[in-house]
């Protein structure tokens, strides 16, 4: 439950730093900024078609006597990757504040994160 409110969350703060990161810097325009909230629902749905899924795919396997609850994984890994995606965002919204340095070095720290994530998926 914390990580969907942290996600959430997320989003929120993304949208929010979005917008003033545009109007700041006078790029302002309300189809990108419907857009964005597209976009935003889209990641939940992404989100909720990876667990219900799994759901399925752990029905199926009660079905045919096979244990898929290692399925639910590709829920968990959906929302990490998405939880990563939304950080870097953030970070990229202050980028234009804060200097290339200070951001550079945050955003590829989460990229080394989202390819470990999708390293231990392959592998998995």
């Amino acid at each position: 439950m914390v990580l969907f409110v942290g996600f959430l969350t997320l989003n929120i703060i993304d949208y929010i730093t979005g917008i003033r990161k545009s109007r700041l810097t006078g790029k302002e325009n309300s189809a990108k900024g419907v857009r964005g909230v597209w976009k935003k629902l889209g990641y939940w749905l992404m989100v909720l078609v990876a667990f219900l899924a799994s759901a399925i795919f752990i029905e199926i396997g009660q079905t045919i006597n096979i244990d898929l609850t290692i399925t639910t994984y590709v829920g968990w890994f959906t929302l990490a990757s998405l939880i990563i995606n939304e950080l870097r965002s953030i970070l990229e919204n202050f980028s234009w504040k804060l200097g290339t340095t200070y951001h550079l070095f945050l955003t590829k720290g989460l990229e080394v994160a989202e390819n470990a994530i999708n390293k231990e998926n392959n592998n998995g």
